[in-house]
């Protein structure tokens, strides 16, 4: 089967994955481009399953205030090389982590952190668990697994702060 330069393009475009990687996806997934956005999906989920256990402790601490300067937020996000830290990818996921922080007031990044007796709703109280603010059909998780499929290299929030004025 051949697949169309247009084709690519747009799941290009969609998914920001490698050329090749959406040229095999549309192959996968029989030219239907929404089927090989699911496949490419399914291949970052993947991938950062596959990194998840490598150590990170490079990374950045990243700062956001919003704009009236009454909340502010401080995220630590770690990756495996100052390589990767350096990169725009990486840096605008701390920065768009931080505003997700500000916006969202989370009170844990996993659904594992919440005690037991407590009664919050998991994807409220958990960072990963929660809407992504840009885009709000993905999880922050999703998001993460995408920017680890990207870079290559296993991503962790290490930990976060939300400030807010007279609180």
């Amino acid at each position: 089967m051949k697949v169309s330069a247009k084709a690519i393009k747009e799941v290009r475009d969609r998914t920001e994955a490698g050329i090749l990687e959406c040229k095999d996806a549309l192959l996968e997934a029989g030219g239907d481009i929404g089927k090989a956005i699911k496949v490419l999906k399914c291949r970052g989920h993947a991938i950062a399953k596959k990194k998840a256990e490598r150590i990170a402790n490079e990374g950045v601490i990243e700062a956001y205030v919003h704009h009236a300067g009454r909340i502010g937020a401080l995220v630590e996000l770690n990756c495996e090389t100052d390589f990767v830290a350096r990169t725009d990818e990486f840096r605008q996921l701390a920065h768009d982590l931080a505003m997700q922080i500000a916006a969202t007031s989370p009170q844990f990044i996993t659904a594992a952190e919440i005690p037991t007796e407590a009664e919050l709703e998991p994807q409220e109280a958990c960072l990963l668990l929660q809407p992504f603010i840009k885009e709000p059909d993905k999880t922050v998780e999703e998001i993460i697994a995408e920017t680890i499929a990207k870079v290559g290299e296993n991503i962790k929030v290490r930990r976060f702060a939300r400030f807010e004025l007279g609180c």
